[in-house]
């Protein structure tokens, strides 16, 4: 019974999850593509950390950090010369790769060099990967992975919670239950070390026959979420003749608040009809993720979350939570490894129990 569930506590607090002091390695959404232009340099910090982000003469982007290795002048009081950045303090000068190759008063530049970070342009956004080299790929939709496909950028938000507060409705049980024409559960399948998948298929039980003998020709999920890093993820709603596709690119602020930027696919159709089918798409999505987001927005913003007493139909967020708890942590603004390899939750230690019953 559930009831005789809810004795049993949850085995250790999460070291990740929820922490506002620490994040997961992985890429994170920087700033909107055309918010910088060729030659342009730009201040920003991310996840605590202070840097900064130029475009080169042959248009790529590269992201450093924010202050110069010789006496700490601020990079973005600098400028961009073809591919590389000079500093504004003592014209130092670095190249894309963070190689100092021109110091004015030296015949020969020290061999010193200034940290720069991975950084990928996709969804009209640039994409930081905030450790040494990229272990896993940018966050995409499964289920466009192979097709060609169109993305736009939808609007930006802020929430008062943490990432991993603002993706747990989306896969919370109770809540679906609320809604008595819905019987959803949901089947999990990890894709990579650093993403998991929650589907959930049509109904199984109470359907009409005619549903369930033509639930084969069924190729897709009703509904179906991938989590990238533990913050970003991809929701995909709807029957196989209509889909609607959204990616929440979610990074933690100095504010400890959540700042989302919205993403709309769609499958690339050719001619005008197919036009006209993709702006409907984008319609569709648009009027869908303006649902989702209005649900419940208040009730997050204002929860303190602390599951002490998980029951049955918590399994998916259980999962969730030990997905998140195995991945790589690092420490807020520093970026360094949150604790040691010799402290680091191994597999067959306590962790948050995957599969729960009613016994």
């Amino acid at each position: 019974m559930d009831a005789g569930f809810q004795d049993n506590k949850v085995p250790h607090k999460p070291k990740i999850f929820n922490n506002c002091k620490s994040f997961i390695e992985g890429w994170y959404w920087v700033i909107p593509c055309n918010d910088l232009g060729i030659g342009e340099v730009k201040p920003i910090t991310l996840l605590g950390r202070k840097l900064v982000i130029y475009r080169g003469q042959d248009k790529q982007v590269v992201i450093c950090d924010a202050y110069c290795p010789h006496m700490g002048a601020h990079l973005g009081e600098g400028t961009v010369e073809g591919n590389e950045l000079r500093c504004a303090l003592h014209h130092w000068k670095f190249n894309a790769i963070g190689v100092c190759v021109e110091i004015p008063c030296l015949e020969q530049p020290l061999p010193l060099k200034l940290k720069t970070w991975p950084t990928v342009e996709k969804y009209g956004l640039i994409w930081i990967w905030t450790g040494e080299t990229p272990q896993q790929p940018l966050p995409f939709v499964p289920e466009l992975e192979f097709q060609e496909y169109e993305s736009f950028l939808g609007s930006q938000l802020v929430m008062n919670c943490h990432p991993h507060i603002m993706m747990l409705s989306a896969i919370d049980t109770q809540y679906f239950q609320r809604v008595p024409a819905l019987d959803i559960g949901f089947e999990k399948q990890e894709l990579n070390p650093n993403a998991i998948i929650f589907s959930k298929y049509r109904r199984q039980n109470h359907d009409l026959l005619i549903k369930k003998i033509f639930r084969p020709l069924y190729k897709n999920p009703i509904y179906s979420l991938c989590y990238w890093y533990g913050s970003t993820f991809t929701l995909t709603v709807g029957t196989d003749l209509r889909r609607c596709y959204f990616m929440f690119a979610a990074r933690l602020n100095e504010k400890e608040q959540v700042e989302i930027q919205t993403i709309f696919l769609t499958k690339k159709r050719k001619g005008f009809s197919g036009w006209l089918s993709t702006r409907f798409m984008l319609w569709l999505s648009n009027s869908v993720m303006q649902e989702l987001l209005n649900k419940d927005v208040k009730v997050l913003q204002n929860m303190q979350f602390n599951l002490k007493t998980p029951i049955k139909v918590d399994q998916s967020i259980m999962q969730l939570i030990n997905h998140v708890e195995r991945q790589k942590p690092l420490t807020w603004k520093t970026w360094l490894l949150a604790r040691s390899p010799d402290t680091e939750i191994k597999e067959n230690q306590t962790k948050w129990r995957d599969e729960l019953t009613n016994d």
